[in-house]
């Protein structure tokens, strides 16, 4: 039982020592790791869809989409609210974009959006 432990705690110990080394190695803090890999998750969150009306007054803008696999949505048409107004001047109404939502507040929010291919 005593050796279980030992091994245990030189695992632990050595996974402390080793986790900072590996970092400075491949030249990145955990929190550029950690940017790197939201950055990566949010590309492959980013759903299709094509821009139906645009609300600028109410900062609303709806629709038409493909599966929000993030959200677990089929495809429908639908009017979402936008994290910041300033994203309804970046498109225009019959324009494909790509774009990620989310459910910010109990409202299904665009987080961020870019034009389609």
């Amino acid at each position: 039982m005593n050796t279980i432990r030992n091994t245990i705690l030189v695992l632990t110990a050595a996974t402390a020592i080793i986790a900072p080394a590996l970092a400075q190695i491949s030249g990145k803090s955990n929190s550029a790791q950690n940017a790197d890999s939201s950055a990566a998750i949010a590309a492959a969150a980013m759903s299709e869809g094509e821009i139906k009306k645009i609300d600028k007054e109410a900062g609303k803008v709806t629709i038409k989409h493909g599966e929000l696999k993030n959200l677990g949505m089929p495809p429908m048409t639908m009017v979402f609210r936008v994290k910041e107004p300033a994203m309804l001047e970046q498109v225009h109404p019959g324009e494909k974009v790509r774009f990620v939502a989310d459910k910010v507040a109990g409202a299904l929010t665009v987080m961020q959006i870019q034009k389609g291919d």
